[in-house]
C-alpha cells in the first residue's frame, strides 16, 4: 500500500481501469472457485455416488444455502436420470464446467485488458514527467549526476514500475480473492479437512518471504548498476573521436566491461532469488497435498465421512490455491523491485530545483534601460569564482568581458541568463531583480551564442525555428543571410530542409556556428550573449562568423565574452578580468593607453 501511495497521483487518473480490473478479478476469482466445485456433481455421476432426491428443494434461507444448492444439483441429475438416462445427466454436466471456465477465462482476460490502460497510462505520464523535470531541473544538477543514470531510470526504471503495477494488483485483489473462495469452498465440504491444511500455511508462507526479504536492496543495485554502464555508453559515443585520436578503446572497453561483469553478477543474484520462489511454493505446496492425499483419503476410505466426488474437487480445489500462491511470492517480487525501482524515478520527480520562478514572479517583455550586476559574488563549488563584481550594461552599447581562463567570463552569461543563481549581490534588468521575473520571460529577452555550436539532429529549417516557432521560410532564409550561411545552405541538396546530422556534424565548424547565429537573429532578442563564439574557428571562418556576429549586433544590447581580442575592439566598453574581479576597464584606446593587463594579452595575441 505504500508503494501504491507512492504512485498515487499518477494511477487515480485511470482509476477507472484499476476499478474495473478488480471488478473482472472478482468474478474470475468466484469462477475460478465454481468451476473447480463443479466437478464433485460430475464425478458423483460418473461413480453413481450422487444422493438421489425426487422432490424439488426449497429455499429456506441464507443458513441453509449450502444444503439447497447440493440438494438442487442432485434433484436436476436425479430427475434426468430417470427420464433421460445418466448420459444426459453427464452431458448437462460437462456444458456447466464448459460455462464455468469460459466464464473465468473470459473475466481473466477483461482484467488484464483494463490493467493494461492503467500500467500504460501511468507509464505514459511518468516518462513525460521525469523528461520535464529533467528540462526544468538547473544545469548545475547535471555536472553531479551521470547522464546515463537519469537515461536508465526514464526507460528502465519506469518499466520495472509497470511491470510491478499488474503484479500489485494481483497481489492485493486477483490471486487473494481466488484463495479466499476456494478455502471458503474448502471450509463448505469439509472443516476437519481445512484446518489440516491450515496447519501447513505458516510454514510455507515463512519461508517464502525469508527468500524476498532482501530482494529490494539487490533490485536497487541492478538497476544502479544499469545506470553506470549507460553513462559509459552516452560518454563513448559523444567523446568518440577523443578516444579513437588517443587509442583509448581499450581503456574505456576495459570500463564498460568492467561494469557490465558487476551488472552480470548482481543480474544472476537478483533472478537466481527470484526463481527460487516457484519452485519452493510448488514444492511446498506438494507437500501440503501430499499430506490432504494422506489424511483425506482416510476420510474417504476408512471414515466413510467423505464421498470420492467432493474428495476430488476438495483436491482440485487445494491445488487450485497453489497457483495463485506461487503467483503472490513471484508478485511480491516484482513489487520490490518496483518499489525500488519507483523510489529512483521518485528521486528526480521530488528534486526541487533552486531556480524555480516565485510564486509572485513577474512577466517583463521588454528592455528599456539597463542591466546591472550589483556587487556579484559566485562560486561553483568551495572556492569563489566572481567578488563583489559589479557592471553595468546600457541598452544600445556592447561591453565584451575579457581575460584568462578561469577568471569568471562564462560565469557571468551563466547568471545573467540565470542558469545559476548569484551567491551574494544582485542582477537587475530595468532596475528588477532578475530572481523576481519569469524565467521564461527572462530568456525571451537574450540571444544566446556560445563557443559549443549546440545543434540537433533535425533539419537545418527545424534548428533555426527554435529562435522562433512561427517563422516563415522567408524569415529563416533572411535570418541565414544575416548570419553569413545562405551561401553554404543554398548549396545544400535539400536546402534548408537538409538533414545536419547528430550534433551538426555533417558541417564544419564555421557553417554550425553561422547556423546557431542565425537562430539568435531570428529569435530577434533585444540582448545578445555571445560567449567566445568565435574562439573555436579557424581564420577563415572566423572572419565569416565575426561579419554575422557585427550584423546581429547592430543595434543591439550585447555581452561579448572574448578570448580573441580582435574581435571585440569595436566594443563600447571593454572589462578586462582577473581571478573574478574587474582588473581594468575603458574602450580598446583606452585600454592601451594605460599600458596595462590589457596591452600585455593584445601584445601577447598578437605575437601568437
Amino acid at each position: 500500500m505504500d508503494y501504491l501511495k507512492k504512485l498515487g497521483r499518477f494511477i487515480i487518473p485511470y482509476k477507472r481501469y484499476g476499478i474495473l480490473n478488480i471488478v473482472a478479478n472478482i468474478f474470475y476469482a468466484l469462477f475460478s472457485t465454481l468451476a473447480m466445485v463443479s466437478l464433485m456433481p460430475m464425478i458423483n455421476v460418473l461413480f453413481g455416488e450422487g444422493k438421489k432426491v425426487t422432490e424439488k428443494p426449497v429455499y429456506e434461507g441464507i443458513t441453509s444455502l449450502k444444503d439447497y444448492v447440493e440438494n438442487f444439483i442432485n434433484y436436476i441429475i436425479t430427475s434426468t436420470s430417470q427420464e433421460f438416462g445418466p448420459q444426459r445427466s453427464l452431458l448437462y454436466m460437462i456444458i456447466l464446467i464448459i460455462s464455468l471456465f469460459l466464464l473465468k477465462n473470459l473475466f481473466n482476460y477483461l482484467g488484464l485488458y483494463f490493467i493494461t490502460f492503467l500500467r500504460n497510462g501511468v507509464l505514459k505520464d511518468l516518462r513525460n514527467e521525469i523528461y520535464a523535470k529533467v528540462t526544468s531541473l538547473p544545469i548545475s544538477y547535471y555536472s553531479e549526476k551521470k547522464k546515463g543514470d537519469i537515461i536508465a531510470r526514464i526507460s528502465g526504471d519506469v518499466n520495472e514500475v509497470k511491470n510491478s503495477l499488474l503484479a500489485i494488483l494481483e497481489l492485493i485483489v486477483k490471486e487473494p480473492l481466488t484463495i479466499l473462495f476456494a478455502i471458503v469452498a474448502m471450509f463448505t465440504i469439509s472443516v476437519k479437512l481445512t484446518i489440516f491444511v491450515f496447519l501447513f500455511i505458516p510454514v510455507s508462507g515463512f519461508i517464502i518471504s525469508r527468500i524476498g526479504k532482501s530482494l529490494k536492496k539487490k533490485s536497487d543495485r541492478v538497476q544502479r548498476e544499469q545506470g553506470i554502464f549507460l553513462s559509459t555508453l552516452e560518454e563513448t559515443l559523444g567523446g568518440l573521436k577523443v578516444i579513437k585520436g588517443f587509442n583509448a578503446e581499450q581503456r574505456f572497453n576495459d570500463r564498460f566491461r568492467s561494469s557490465t561483469d558487476r551488472f552480470y553478477n548482481f543480474s544472476n543474484t537478483l533472478m537466481n532469488r527470484q526463481n527460487l520462489a516457484s519452485p519452493t511454493s510448488e514444492f511446498l505446496g506438494i507437500v501440503t497435498i501430499a499430506a490432504l492425499l494422506w489424511y483425506g483419503g482416510s476420510m474417504v476410505l476408512v471414515e466413510k465421512t467423505l464421498s470420492g466426488g467432493a474428495f476430488i474437487g476438495y483436491m482440485a480445489l487445494a491445488y487450485q490455491i497453489l497457483t495463485p500462491a506461487k503467483a503472490i511470492s513471484k508478485a511480491s517480487y516484482k513489487v520490490k523491485a518496483g518499489n525500488a525501482a519507483a523510489d529512483r524515478v521518485l528521486e528526480i520527480l521530488n528534486t526541487e530545483s533552486p531556480l524555480e520562478d516565485r510564486s509572485d514572479a513577474k512577466s517583463k517583455t521588454e528592455f528599456t534601460s539597463d542591466i546591472k550586476l550589483n556587487n556579484v559574488s559566485f562560486k561553483y563549488d568551495e572556492e569563489y569564482v566572481l567578488k563583489d563584481f559589479t557592471m553595468t550594461v546600457p541598452k544600445g552599447k556592447s561591453i565584451a568581458l575579457v581575460g584568462q581562463s578561469g577568471s569568471g567570463k562564462s560565469t557571468i552569461a551563466n547568471l545573467v541568463t540565470r542558469f545559476y543563481d548569484v551567491n551574494k549581490g544582485s542582477i537587475t534588468i530595468d532596475n528588477n531583480n532578475i530572481k523576481d521575473l519569469t524565467k521564461h520571460s527572462l530568456r525571451n529577452l537574450m540571444g544566446l551564442v556560445t563557443q559549443d555550436s549546440i545543434l540537433f539532429n533535425d533539419s537545418i529549417k527545424n534548428n533555426i525555428l527554435l529562435g522562433k516557432e512561427d517563422a516563415s521560410d522567408d524569415e529563416i532564409v533572411e535570418a541565414l543571410k544575416i548570419a553569413n550561411a545562405w551561401e553554404f545552405v543554398k548549396e545544400l541538396p535539400n536546402g534548408i530542409d537538409t538533414n545536419i546530422g547528430d550534433s551538426g556534424n555533417k558541417l564544419s565548424g564555421g557553417q554550425k556556428q553561422r547556423l546557431s547565429i542565425a537562430r539568435a537573429v531570428l529569435k530577434n532578442p533585444p540582448i545578445m550573449i555571445l560567449d567566445e563564439a568565435t574562439s573555436a574557428l579557424d581564420t577563415e571562418s572566423e572572419r565569416l562568423v565575426q561579419e554575422a556576429l557585427e550584423n546581429m549586433m547592430r543595434n543591439r544590447t550585447s555581452i561579448v565574452i572574448a578570448h580573441r581580442l580582435s574581435t571585440i575592439q569595436n566594443a563600447d566598453q571593454i572589462i578586462v578580468m582577473q581571478k573574478g574581479e574587474i582588473a581594468e576597464q575603458g574602450n580598446h584606446k583606452e585600454l592601451i593607453a594605460k599600458n596595462g593587463v590589457y596591452k600585455k594579452l593584445v601584445e601577447m595575441q598578437s605575437f601568437e
